[in-house]
């Protein structure tokens, strides 16, 4: 075990300011984020990542993934766990019906990570851990979209 060096995440990111998120269409804001995950959905990236880590094992890092909120706005961290293996994990008592991941990593930023529903309809789960806010923006805003979690979601 001594040299296990533990799970390596990577994360691709990159930042608009909002006033450039305000004024562009849906189509260029889902392009500005097929290029952020362009750049870390490779095989060249993987295996720079290899490299790294056999370079700096066992020295534990932690990314530095977002500031803290600035002048220019808060922070903003939108995740995926499309590829989250919910049906395939088993801790002894069968598979759950649900599962999510998030991580804290002591930053004030908000955290959105869309989700397969585990139901097998085609719904999508969303979890959102922002600012009072922010949250208050979209269920002004995408009340027709986002509706609040409910049992039925994951049956």
């Amino acid at each position: 075990m001594r040299a296990y060096f533990g799970n390596v995440i990577s994360v691709p990111y990159g930042g608009r300011r909002v006033d450039e998120l305000d004024g562009s269409s849906l189509g260029q804001v889902a392009g500005w984020a097929h290029e952020f995950l362009e750049r870390g959905a490779n095989r060249e990236h993987f295996v720079e990542l290899i490299d790294w880590v056999e370079v700096h094992r066992p020295e534990p890092t932690m990314p530095e993934i977002v500031g803290i909120g600035s002048a220019e706005g808060p922070a903003l961290v939108v995740s995926s766990g499309r590829g989250f293996p919910v049906s395939r994990v088993d801790f002894g008592w069968g598979p759950p019906t649900f599962g999510s991941y998030h991580f804290p990593w002591g930053s004030t930023a908000g955290y959105v990570m869309p989700m397969p529903s585990p139901n097998g309809k085609g719904d999508w789960m969303v979890y959102m851990y922002m600012l009072k806010e922010q949250l208050e923006l979209i269920e002004r805003e995408a009340a027709s979209v986002f509706r609040p979690f409910t049992w039925d979601y994951v049956v």
